[in-house]
């Protein structure tokens, strides 16, 4: 197979290309617009099969673990090659795996916050100057969305409990991380998965970050049916282990309010080790470590 994903840097517009040319060779890949970033690049869908249900995986909810969207269109190429070849991905048949089964990717979260935090003050277009003031010109470690705001803080859950946390943390206002914005639901890219995942029938969710290689996958007290069994079998094929986010790490996430908001099963994956952003030269790495795990999580 002539590979079209890399272990490279890609900036939005590579990205879009990138995405392109998986569509133009596995024509049963559907692209859709789910909407758009706070400097108004498309927040894209790929989708593989049809089914009452979708499993959804996304990627990159923050600009410096742009990695896990690498690692995500890694994925997406090789179980379209599957498909289209009757091939398989660590022994399953993938054409007989998601017979009756269907998947939706969202391979970059958050566009805007991946650009700044490759490109630098070239990422911000006309913000350049407000953002190098809020991160004091370290672009480099840049998570928010172009108006300073945490997607994965964000979301509707717990959000008051998790803004308390963060004044106590000092962070009052736009941040190149962990401000969850004045209310919840207050960015496009939020809405773009709330509003998604409330028109489609999501059976259950994963959103990728990195790093630690751990597996979140409860929200509070809340445990939807299967998600124990499911966590335990995603943990055992990729060997990260189970974990539970503490303080400022909890609420406010996307896979707490799929739990929150659906009772369905949610969950967060740390994907490989270090200090983000990580090298773009061990995508690879990371991703034959993981592939398993996520077709499992594309089938169960």
């Amino acid at each position: 197979m002539e590979r079209i994903v890399n272990s490279r840097e890609y900036n939005y517009l590579g990205r879009q290309k990138v995405i392109e040319g998986l569509c133009e060779k596995y024509r049963f890949i559907r692209k859709s617009t789910i909407g758009r970033s706070c400097m108004g690049k498309s927040i894209t869908a790929l989708k593989i099969g049809a089914a009452p249900q979708y499993a959804l995986i996304a990627a990159a909810f923050h600009g410096s673990e742009r990695i896990t969207s690498n690692v995500l269109l890694m994925f997406i190429e090789e179980l379209a090659d599957a498909v289209e070849t009757d091939g398989y991905i660590s022994g399953i048949n993938v054409r007989r795996a998601l017979r009756g089964r269907g998947i939706i990717f969202i391979p970059c979260v958050n566009p805007d916050g991946c650009d700044i935090s490759l490109l630098g003050s070239l990422g911000c277009a006309d913000k350049a100057e407000s953002l190098a003031k809020i991160c004091k010109y370290d672009f480099e470690h840049w998570n928010a969305n172009a108006r300073g705001v945490d997607i994965n803080h964000n979301f509707d859950a717990g959000w008051e409990e998790l803004r308390e946390l963060e004044r106590k943390e000092g962070i009052y206002g736009p941040s190149p991380t962990r401000f969850g914005g004045y209310k919840p639901e207050s960015e496009p890219e939020t809405i773009a998965l709330t509003e998604l995942c409330r028109k489609a029938d999501i059976r259950h969710v994963t959103a990728l970050h990195s790093q630690g290689e751990v597996i979140y996958w409860s929200y509070g007290k809340r445990e939807p049916p299967r998600s124990r069994k499911m966590a335990e079998i995603m943990a055992t094929s990729s060997g990260y282990a189970l974990d539970i986010p503490i303080s400022i790490a909890t609420g406010g996430g996307f896979k707490d309010w799929f739990i929150d908001e659906f009772n369905r099963p949610g969950f967060t994956v740390e994907i490989g080790k270090g200090k983000n952003p990580l090298p773009i030269e061990t995508a690879e790495s990371i991703y034959m470590h993981i592939r398993e795990m996520l077709i499992l999580c594309s089938i169960m």
